[in-house]
């Protein structure tokens, strides 16, 4: 079915699963760019930024590259007063801190956890009803 949809009607489709949940809107490569545009404009580009240094560090497999990814999500988003510091509450952060020298596979995951419900009760709600998603919804019904 899908090589005989035009572009246009699965870029309909993709738009409009964006709004169907927050998973299908970070599945897609296209709706995390719209999605961390909008976020820029509300000053909180961090927390996806973060989710996606996060998902991307789970898949090391080898500790000299584990350690060093966890050391610069750790600089970047997590020490207080980093360029990009995430809101995340201080026993998570310490936890992190404490285990930085050594990070396991896992070390972000309450990080993570914290931000993904941040972003999918706060920030995503905010997005469906924003002036970008509902353009780019307009846009692609008009093709």
């Amino acid at each position: 079915f899908f090589q005989f949809c035009s572009a246009e009607l699965l870029l309909m489709m993709s738009l409009m699963a964006w709004g169907e949940s927050f998973d299908r809107l970070l599945e897609c490569k296209t709706g995390q760019l719209v999605f961390e545009d909008f976020l820029k404009t509300e000053y909180s580009d961090e927390n996806l930024l973060f989710w996606l240094a996060c998902k991307k560090y789970k898949k090391i497999i080898r500790v000299t590259e584990m350690t060093i990814a966890a050391k610069q999500i750790y600089t970047e988003f997590v020490q207080v007063g980093a360029p990009r510091q995430i809101n995340i509450d201080c026993v998570t952060r310490d936890e992190i801190s404490k285990n930085i020298s050594q990070p396991g596979p896992n070390c972000f995951d309450r990080a993570q956890k914290l931000i993904y419900g941040l972003m999918e009760n706060d920030c995503y709600p905010r997005f469906l009803k924003s002036e970008t998603y509902q353009d780019l919804l307009e846009q692609a019904e008009q093709q």
